[in-house]
């Protein structure tokens, strides 16, 4: 083998990519349609937004990976890389998106539900202790749980929805085409926030990616939320910065409006029953 060859076959050896170094969060927002090819296309399926036609945007919907590492890595795409991952959120059936806000959902409230449980123990060592050797109480302690924790759950993802829904008409109000199905699919995925900044979150962030990611959690429970629904405004709905402002602003206070209504009916209820 010459100098020559020996050069290319390092060259070549050197730009070859590692299997294992692929990671999900990598993928660059900007992608090509897998029925056209090109980069600006909406899907090619503009009468029906159940199909999409872009790919490699929503690790979530993907098949190569195992269903905790697409959940962790769209979880950490929608917070920590929420501008770009909204900004080009693709079409797409809502079945997935709805599946990954449910088990978000849950993970974050059982998580949280653990959590307040261990600061209950050692806050009330005594009662703690009574609660866990009278099996009456636990029966029933138990009982609460499972209706609480799905109830919860359930809340938690229709309060996104509803978010979403809401964003799409405030949009609408200034001037934007309406994308009701893309919006319901931001609410959904916008799930991944909660599961990002649960106490789950929290535990796998520091252990993956150390003791500053895990703390800048914090911060990304009260950012993210609106530029992320900037990005939206900005990207798919084509605002220009004041536009999408105020149809944030709409969206927010339209969804803070039904969840305090919802909160009252539900306590209301509590107290009736």
């Amino acid at each position: 083998m010459n100098d020559s060859q020996a050069v290319q076959l390092q060259s070549t050896e050197a730009v070859e990519p590692a299997p294992e170094s692929f990671d999900y969060y990598d993928v660059p927002a900007a992608v090509l349609c897998a029925v056209c090819g090109h980069s600006d296309c909406d899907g090619c399926i503009a009468q029906d937004e159940d199909a999409s036609g872009v790919i490699a945007i929503v690790p979530w919907e993907r098949s190569e990976a195992r269903p905790w590492q697409r959940l962790w890595h769209t979880a950490q795409a929608a917070t920590q890389g929420a501008e770009s991952f909204f900004a080009a959120l693709p079409p797409g059936p809502l079945g997935p998106a709805l599946r990954f806000a449910i088990i978000s959902e849950a993970l974050a409230v059982v998580s949280m539900a653990a959590m307040l449980l261990g600061i209950f123990a050692l806050a009330f060592p005594t009662l703690a202790l009574t609660l866990a050797l009278d099996p009456d109480l636990r029966a029933e302690f138990g009982h609460w749980l499972a209706v609480a924790v799905p109830g919860v759950t359930l809340w938690m993802v229709a309060v996104h929805a509803i978010h979403g829904l809401a964003v799409d008409g405030g949009a609408r109000r200034q001037g934007g085409v309406s994308h009701r199905r893309r919006a319901l699919r931001f609410g959904f995925y916008a799930c991944g926030w909660d599961l990002m900044t649960s106490p789950l979150g929290a535990i796998v962030t520091l252990f993956s990616s150390g003791l500053r990611a895990a703390l800048a959690l914090g911060s990304a429970a009260m950012n993210v939320p609106g530029r992320a629904t900037t990005a939206l405004l900005r990207g798919i709905y084509a605002l220009d910065e004041a536009r999408a402002t105020r149809a944030r602003r709409r969206g927010l206070a339209m969804t803070m409006l039904l969840v305090v209504v919802s909160v009252v009916f539900l306590v209301a209820a509590l107290l009736v029953s």
